[in-house]
Formats: C-alpha cells, structure tokens, sequence
C-alpha cells in the first residue's frame, strides 16, 4: 500500500550516496545510514522495508549486526559486500540475511535482487507491521488502522471512503516527504483498488480528503502541495501500538 522504505547501510559516504540517489531515482524512499546507531535511530522513527547492509562498515560488522537486527525483526536484509567467497554468503545466511549480493554490481541486478526478496517477503512484513503499528496520531486527530476509525480533535469521526483511507494510510506512512502524483497513484493501485489512479484523479481524492481533514481546505496545513511535484504530509506523524 506504500511505497518502498529502505535503508541503505555503507560507512563509504560516497557509495551511500550513489546508491541513495539511484533507488530514489527508482521510485523508492532511500534513507542512508553509516551504522548500526543510525539503522537503530531510523527504524525507531518510522517504518523501514528493507536493509541494505554493508558487510564491512569499518570497526563495525554488518554480519554481527545483521545477527541483532534479526532477534528483534524480521524486516528484510540484503548484505553487500565485496567479499563474494561461498564461505562469506553462508556467513550472511547464516545469521538470516535475505540475499547476498557481492560489489560491484549492475544497478538494475540490484533492483531484481530487490523485487525478488519483497516479493517473497512483502506479505509477511506487511503483516507484521500492521500488528505492531495500529494508531497514528497527527495533530490532533487519530487513525486506528484496525477499524480504519478516524477521529477529529473535538472527538467526532470522520467517514472516509476506501480510497480516502487509503490516500490516508499513504501519507501517514511518509510525513514531511514530498510524493509525486505518480508514487501516490502507484500506492493507491497496490491497495488493491481499481479506481482511476491518474494525475487529476489524485487531485481530486486530496481535495476530497481535505475537505474532511483540513480546518480550511482551501489553506491547507496538513495536506500541502508540492509545486511541480505533488504532495506533502506536513505534520508529525505519531505510531503507537495501543
């Protein structure tokens, strides 16, 4: 129902970077992380669909790392590495990597390597999250994902059609990040919708929801537009599980 989240995991700035920007390029949501401190900082603050983790990230290991990630998760892991030795992919399944992929490699074999892994996990994931996260919070108001309530900051609900709790669901996934039409229509479509998803068709469910959610819609402080883009979330986004 979103679009892909994942965390790429490279002590080598620039590497991180290249990497960054192609997936971005590529329709994803792309985090750098140089660590383990900031894979924890980021899978803390918002959900993440997929790792990929660096083997050798200076005085840190991604295997060992790899091994407490997968105690507490069960979110995807593709190592990366230059080693390509059979013993060192056993290494990475063995502690339960995904998949292995050995630099350097072909960008677009990156991308199948990554469609290949969601698509046998995506399920599973999605699943999980949904057990761990059930409430969001955003100024005021609350969602509750279970009964897929929406409830006003005076304490009213609010009656949203699937397309709108969808539209919804989106955005609460990626506040303060700005998507395009075509990302928003891309998450709209893999809800399982079959409602027109073009550019105008997305204008118009926004209009739609703001009318609902926005104190003036016609000054919209939650649901904002991005010039020559699309749109953005501009409010803090809180998760719970309760």
């Amino acid at each position: 129902m979103s679009i892909l989240r994942i965390l790429v995991v490279d002590d080598d700035s620039e590497m991180r970077q290249i990497l960054t920007q192609f997936l971005q390029q590529s329709g994803t949501i792309a985090l750098p992380a140089a660590g383990e401190a900031d894979i924890r900082k980021h899978m803390a603050s918002g959900r993440i669909d997929l790792i990929l983790l660096d083997v050798m990230l200076g005085d840190e290991s991604g295997i060992e790392i790899c091994a407490r990630l997968r105690e507490e998760d069960d979110v995807p892991i593709i190592m990366v590495s230059a080693l390509s030795t059979d013993q060192q992919r056993m290494d990475g399944y063995a502690v339960g990597a995904d998949d292995y992929i050995a630099k350097p490699f072909n960008t677009q074999l990156l991308l199948a390597r990554i469609k290949a892994v969601m698509a046998r996990t995506r399920r599973t994931a999605s699943l999980a999250h949904r057990r761990r996260v059930s409430r969001f919070s955003f100024a005021g108001w609350t969602y509750d994902g279970r009964t897929d309530e929406v409830t006003s900051p005076q304490g009213y609900q609010v009656t949203l059609s699937r397309r709108e709790i969808a539209l919804l669901q989106t955005l609460l996934a990626h506040p303060h990040i700005p998507l395009t039409r075509e990302e928003i229509a891309a998450a709209l479509d893999n809800s399982g919708g079959d409602a027109d998803a073009s550019g105008r068709a997305i204008d118009v469910l926004v209009g739609r929801l703001r009318s609902k959610i926005e104190d003036n819609p016609k000054a919209p402080q939650l649901i904002k537009t991005q010039r020559g883009m699309g749109y953005i979330f501009a409010t803090d986004v809180i998760q719970s599980d309760a």
